[in-house]
C-alpha cells in the first residue's frame, strides 16, 4: 500500500470489538496502529505487524503519557483516526460483579486510568496530528453508563458514563481544530468475555439477538469516515434497541 493511507490509532484491539475494527479498517486500506497492554500477537494476519504496534499500559497514567512520543514517531504528521476501545471491568473472586460497596479502591483507579483518563491524553498529547488530518476520535462508552447493568460493575459503569460527558466536551474543544470527536455505546455484544446469564438479557431485548463485532466496527468506520462530516459530539447507540 502507498505511504498516503490514512491512519488510525486504535487501543484495545486484541479481540472482540477492537479485534473487528483492525479488520474493517485494514479492508478500507487504512493502516492501523494498535496499542496493548501486550506484545505483537504473531498469529495476527492485520495491520503492519510489529512495526505498527506499541505495547503500554493504560493503566499507568506515567506510561500513556510516555507512548505519546512513541506514537508520535510512528506518524508522519497526521492521524485520521483515533478509536479509544481499551476498557477494562474487574470482577469479584467468583466473578461476581464489584458494587460501589465492595471495589477495592485500587481498582476505581485502575479502571478510571483505563477507561478514561486514557483517552483525553491520547486525544490532547496527539492533537496536532489529529488536526492536520482533520481526523475524528471516537471513544467507545457502553450501554452500562446509562443504567445500572447485572453484570458491568459499578467502577466500570461510571467510568463510561464520564468518557461520554468527556465525549461532549472534547467535541467543543477540539472542534475548531477541525477535529470530529463521538461515541459508540455497543450493549450486549457476542464476544469471549461475555457472563453467564447474558441470554436472559438477549430475551428481553426487542432484536431477540447478540450484536455482531463486526456490527459495532461498522458504526465506528462511519464515525472516523467522510460519510459523518457533520456529526460531532454525539454518542450512537448500538444495541438492538435495548435502550428504549
Amino acid at each position: 500500500m502507498s505511504d498516503d493511507r490514512k491512519t488510525l490509532l486504535l487501543t484495545g484491539a486484541s479481540r472482540g470489538i477492537g479485534h473487528a475494527t483492525v479488520r474493517r479498517f485494514n479492508r478500507e486500506g487504512w493502516r492501523v496502529i494498535t496499542c496493548s497492554r501486550h506484545p505483537f500477537p504473531e498469529e495476527c494476519p492485520w495491520g503492519g505487524g510489529r512495526a505498527d504496534h506499541v505495547q503500554l499500559d493504560l493503566s499507568d497514567p506515567a506510561d500513556t503519557i510516555n507512548a505519546v512520543e512513541l506514537i508520535r514517531d510512528k506518524l508522519d504528521g497526521r492521524l485520521d483516526a483515533l478509536v479509544n476501545n481499551a476498557g477494562v471491568s474487574p470482577k469479584g473472586p467468583n466473578g461476581e460483579r464489584l458494587n460501589t460497596l465492595n471495589t477495592d479502591l485500587m481498582d476505581w483507579g485502575k479502571v478510571f486510568h483505563v477507561n478514561f483518563f486514557a483517552s483525553v491524553v491520547l486525544a490532547r498529547g496527539l492533537q496536532e496530528e489529529l488536526a492536520a488530518a482533520r481526523g475524528s476520535v471516537v471513544n467507545v462508552t457502553s450501554i452500562a453508563g446509562s443504567r445500572v447493568h447485572p453484570f458491568a460493575g459499578a467502577a466500570y459503569a461510571t467510568s463510561k458514563a464520564a468518557l461520554a460527558a468527556l465525549t461532549r466536551e472534547m467535541a467543543h474543544d477540539f472542534g475548531p481544530l477541525g477535529v470530529r470527536v463521538n461515541a459508540i455505546a455497543p450493549g450486549e455484544v457476542e464476544t469471549s468475555i461475555l457472563s453467564p446469564g447474558t441470554e436472559k438479557i438477549v430475551a428481553k431485548l426487542p432484536m431477540q439477538r447478540l450484536g455482531q463485532p463486526a456490527e459495532v466496527a461498522d458504526a465506528i468506520y462511519y464515525l472516523c469516515s467522510d460519510q459523518s462530516s457533520y456529526i460531532s459530539g454525539a454518542e450512537i447507540e448500538v444495541n438492538g434497541a435495548q435502550h428504549v
